[in-house]
């Protein structure tokens, strides 16, 4: 059911610039985005950097794309934040030899450092190719374009999870058996 909330403000945006245009759309994802915070915060009396990213970049990209009256920075909004994070998980395993990745997830999954190493490269390539082609569709397409592909772009994130969720699987230490019901004591 959370997962809805992450949606929530992507489909209140699509769904006003369809009826209203991008500057109630970008108003929508605003307020939206805000609001979707706000929930967070209030279930888990926290949110994580990258939800901070996110809201900030929303309001600053989204206050832009109102007070300027051009909707280029409502649409480079992902491509910042894109580039953004893949810079970051790269500088932190380069620079700060830290794993990101391991770091937040390091106490549910089990896995050996050199997949975590993996993981957090495919993971900035991923957000490095997402910000190219974010970039690509926000420069040379129409608006109609961008939001078309703002909307059926989850694809991507969906097909790469899939595929992480495949490669960790592999890599996960298997349980130990246990008896069958009618051997325990």
């Amino acid at each position: 059911m959370r997962w809805l909330l992450d949606f929530l403000p992507i489909v209140l945006f699509v769904l006003l610039y369809k009826l209203q245009g991008i500057y109630a759309a970008t108003a929508a994802l605003m307020a939206a985005t805000a609001a979707q915070m706000a929930v967070v915060w209030w279930l888990d009396r926290k949110l994580s950097a990258l939800q901070k990213t996110t809201l900030v970049l929303v309001l600053v990209f989204g206050t832009l794309t109102l007070v300027l009256q051009d909707e280029r920075f409502i649409k480079w909004k992902p491509t910042v934040l894109y580039a953004g994070m893949a810079l970051a998980l790269v500088a932190m395993l380069q620079i700060w030899r830290r794993n990101v990745l391991h770091m937040l997830l390091g106490t549910q999954l089990n896995l050996p450092p050199a997949v975590w190493q993996r993981l957090t490269w495919a993971w900035a390539g991923y957000f490095a190719f997402m910000a190219g082609l974010n970039g690509v569709v926000a420069y040379a397409f129409s608006t109609d374009d961008w939001v078309n592909f703002k909307l059926w772009g989850y694809v991507f994130p969906i097909v790469f999870i899939v595929g992480q969720g495949f490669y960790i699987a592999r890599h996960l230490p298997a349980e130990a058996e246990s008896p069958p019901d009618h051997e325990k004591p």
